[in-house]
């Protein structure tokens, strides 16, 4: 087991003051595929009703509406999250899967992750990115996914502000230029119209733990993860064109970013906003103890 801290801060800033705040916040890691929560914290300034709740997707999240005049608000999330490491998975499964995964049952239960639409939509240029770098279904689900993951590692490049959050995957597709949402958007389009339920992963990465060459500073993080016969959800990382490991810290899991956003959120009031977000990831040492999780203060 590898045990991670992870300081999630963010910084809301707005032009004038706002009357009153509304936020939903996908910040408490997730205590499954191999992972475990010690400790949560949320500290909220000015201070904040919350409830604590589950999203569609099965997404721990925080509802908080803040009432007063404010100019300024602060959501820092303090995590303590053990992670195991994942076997290594096999070079292929059988080429039965293919006719597995057309089966109705499996369209009618992951529905959700199989039709196209919002920011891993497909697109013209996606099928024209796909013929121009030689991409197509494999023998197996598998490996034609270890290969999608390794060759988008390999063609497209990794720039912080290329995109926007909510850029459509054609920005990337046209400069080959992009960020880890992008990259997750390209694969899961992709792997859709290969018929593989498909889903985006918010999270964090410990790049000391995680699988992959020169692996990205710590930050927030996005991947992907494809439902295959036989293995269940597999995590695949195309910004580092690896599958994911122990240094993947999940938060979220949706359709895409939209679905899995750590911040949203309506203001009254208050003019141009802005937002500053600072995340540090680092591995803990085994004597820490476990807390429980508490309540925003």
């Amino acid at each position: 087991m590898t045990r991670h801290r992870v300081e999630h801060v963010s910084e809301f800033s707005y032009g004038e003051a706002v009357h009153g705040n509304l936020m939903l916040l996908r910040l408490h890691p997730s205590e499954d595929f191999g992972q475990r929560v010690l400790s949560f914290r949320l500290k909220v300034r000015p201070s904040a009703d919350w409830v604590a709740c589950e999203d569609a997707f099965g997404n721990r999240c925080h509802l908080l509406s803040i009432h007063r005049r404010h100019r300024h608000a602060t959501v820092r999330a303090s995590s303590e999250v053990e992670t195991a490491a994942t076997p290594p998975l096999p070079e292929r499964i059988d080429a039965n899967a293919w006719n597995a995964l057309s089966d109705p049952g499996v369209s009618l239960r992951y529905w959700e992750f199989l039709t196209p639409g919002g920011l891993a939509r497909p697109v013209p240029a996606l099928d024209a990115f796909v013929e121009q770098n030689d991409i197509g279904r494999g023998e197996d689900p598998l490996s034609s996914l270890l290969t999608l993951s390794s060759r988008l590692h390999d063609v497209l490049r990794y720039e912080p502000g290329s995109t926007a959050v909510d850029s459509p995957i054609e920005r990337i597709l046209a400069t080959g230029r992009g960020v880890c949402q992008d990259y997750a958007h390209v694969m899961i389009a992709i792997g859709r119209t290969w018929g593989i339920p498909s889903r985006y992963v918010s999270g964090y990465l410990n790049p000391g733990a995680a699988s992959g060459e020169q692996p990205l500073p710590a930050a927030s993080h996005a991947w992907t993860e494809f439902l295959l016969p036989e293995l269940g959800w597999v995590g695949l990382d195309p910004t580092h064109g690896a599958a994911a490991g122990p240094g993947h810290i999940r938060t979220a899991v949706g359709r895409d970013y939209n679905d899995a956003a750590p911040t949203r959120g309506t203001v009254f009031g208050g003019g141009e906003s802005r937002l500053g977000v600072k995340v540090t990831v680092r591995e803990s040492g085994p004597g820490a103890h476990a807390r429980r999780p508490q309540a925003p203060q």
